[in-house]
């Protein structure tokens, strides 16, 4: 059970975290760390069979080299579609959801038989991939192309899928400036992923806050200047 602590006069409720099952220590976790932003994985099987399914346990760990995890859950101990068919083929796409994209991203997550292809019952269209022999979603605006570096296996409940990048494919009217690699993020309007069930947020709400150095900061502290 939690345990109702006072610090002055601010309560807080403690978790111990061993003492939960998997059900409520997902729930907390999912429900506090948010927003996550979504990998939508489209990956195929040893004969050609596309899979997509969203997962919101994703990010990327390195720039270069180009690094992405996601944490995929193996209910009752089983590989889900997605993961058998990394498994078997080293390679998947990840693309991103965008606001006109939910409703569909949303139907590739119901559980269809396997070898039911989610990309079709969406209504979405795929390319070829570049540098792997995947199909990345036409429609939307960011796909990265993944190759596995390795599964990392999370008993007994899930692994996280570490992969890198080989290529990514952004709709030209969202790169500001080729060279320097700048994308107008905001203007795609990915979604992440609230607590559930079934809550998400827009991205393209944000601020700007521009990181200080040290001695606009200690300016900052002493009074001698705002911090913009």
């Amino acid at each position: 059970m939690p345990v109702l602590q006072t610090i002055g006069d601010h309560f807080i409720m403690m978790f111990d975290m061993d003492q939960l099952d998997l059900a409520r220590s997902y729930k907390l976790l999912s429900s506090s760390i948010v927003p996550r932003p979504i990998a939508w994985v489209v990956s195929q099987d040893g004969n050609g069979v596309a899979n997509a399914a969203p997962y919101s346990l994703f990010n990327f760990f390195g720039g270069h080299p180009p690094v992405v995890c996601i944490g995929m859950g193996r209910p009752g101990g089983r590989d889900k579609d997605s993961l058998s068919n990394i498994r078997a083929t080293r390679e998947f796409v990840i693309n991103m959801v965008t606001a006109s994209l939910a409703q569909a991203m949303n139907t590739t997550a119901v559980a269809f038989p396997s070898g039911v292809n989610e990309l079709d019952k969406a209504g979405l269209e795929t390319v070829a991939c570049s540098r792997i022999a995947g199909r990345r979603i036409k429609q939307s605006p960011v796909a990265l192309e993944c190759r596995l570096q390795q599964i990392i296996d999370v008993k007994p409940s899930s692994v996280i899928v570490m992969a890198t990048v080989q290529a990514m494919h952004i709709d030209n009217e969202y790169v500001k400036d080729t060279q320097r690699c700048h994308v107008d993020s905001a203007r795609f309007e990915a979604i992440g992923r609230m607590e559930s069930p079934g809550w998400y947020t827009c991205t393209g709400d944000r601020f700007a806050m521009p990181q200080p150095t040290l001695e606009e900061w200690e300016s900052y502290r002493h009074g001698r200047q705002r911090l913009e």
